[in-house]
């Protein structure tokens, strides 16, 4: 999903030196120190999460279990080549992050484990795959800048396609950003009335309000949104939210055509050297006073049928959910990412 990236090297020592300040910090993941099998009390996550979101959890984590912690933080794409290309000699025990579209094709990387906490995980999040764990809920929405949008109404997909919002829509390439392939997903399936097919029309139409922009990461979006250099945005929930609980000039529109919400995981990679510390981290990211900080404090929803929405957003009662076909998602992914960027290419 995504997410705020480190967008730098994953070579650079010292850049992974300052991604994680004050829970056991980084080290240089290509020389293995980060992973070497002599210090069992510790624990080596990949994540394409937010800093800011990873280390109030990291922190309560190690103050818990006196665990020493040690993150990465890159893109999701990047991360999930490097297991792959790690298989024989994992470097990392915990892939924490990536919309569930993006990892179900990649499960074989992972580790079968069922948390200690998977009777409070609402039915639609159970880890029915063994290896794949819901950590939170986002939906997907359109952020709006309060101060700029004047009097154009945004209720929904079909606004955005107003001429007055030409080139000033925030919209980052779905093939580099999870939360905006969620968009393009959902966009095909509101649009296209639950059939994904005859969405096609409507995002080229989307793709030529876009006026050749299209940006590089999550982050971008909503920054974007916040800064004043667009109007409106297509993110995700808990990447607006934020700015609304700090009192940014910013709201968030949950599309009135539908809105698909996902989740994300939390996945223990396959053969982790510190597998039991990585078994203690999954137990520990779903547990209710886990869930309690990430909803109060980090604005994301909990996947816990315990834990309420945060505070100053919607229930999802009240938001029209929609729902995508997995199957047919996970299929068509490749040719849909390949008939985006024809669309958006040619239309400019």
């Amino acid at each position: 999903m995504k997410l705020k990236k480190v967008l730098a090297t994953l070579l650079s020592a010292a850049l992974l030196t300052t991604c994680f300040a004050g829970c056991g910090g980084n080290k240089d993941a290509s020389s293995g120190s980060a992973s070497a099998g002599d210090d069992e009390n510790k624990l080596v996550i990949y994540c394409p999460h937010p800093l800011s979101f990873i280390n109030p959890l990291v922190e309560e984590f190690e103050k818990e279990s006196g665990i020493k912690v040690e993150v990465v933080a890159a893109g999701t794409g990047e991360l999930l080549k490097r297991v792959e290309s790690e298989k024989a000699n994992p470097l990392a025990d915990i892939f924490w992050g990536g919309s569930l579209s993006t990892m179900k094709p990649k499960a074989n990387l992972f580790e079968p484990y069922k948390s200690a906490n998977e009777e409070h995980v609402q039915d639609a999040f159970k880890n029915t795959e063994g290896s794949i764990t819901r950590f939170t809920d986002i939906p997907s929405v359109i952020m709006v800048n309060t101060d700029l949008i004047g009097d154009i109404k945004v209720e929904g997909y079909e606004d955005l396609l107003n001429p007055a919002l030409k080139g000033k829509i925030a919209m980052a390439d779905p093939s580099k950003s999870s939360s905006s392939y969620e968009h393009l997903i959902n966009m095909l399936y509101a649009m296209g009335n639950g059939d994904p097919d005859k969405g096609w029309d409507y995002v080229e139409k989307f793709c030529r309000n876009l006026d050749g922009k299209l940006l590089s990461g999550s982050s971008a979006v909503y920054k974007g949104v916040a800064d004043g250099e667009y109007v409106v945005g297509c993110t995700f929930e808990e990447g607006g939210a934020k700015y609304v609980a700090d009192g940014a000039p910013v709201k968030l529109v949950y599309m009135k055509e539908g809105v698909i919400s996902k989740p994300d995981g939390i996945y223990i990679i396959k053969h982790a050297k510190h597998m039991e510390n990585a078994k203690k981290f999954i137990d520990f990211i779903t547990s209710k006073e886990a869930q309690t900080l990430i909803t109060q404090k980090l604005h994301r929803r909990s996947v816990r049928d315990d834990v309420p929405a945060p505070a100053g957003l919607l229930e999802k009662s009240q938001i029209h959910i929609i729902t995508d076909d997995e199957q047919v998602v996970n299929k068509d992914k490749k040719a849909w990412l390949d008939k985006f960027k024809d669309i958006f290419t040619s239309v400019q």
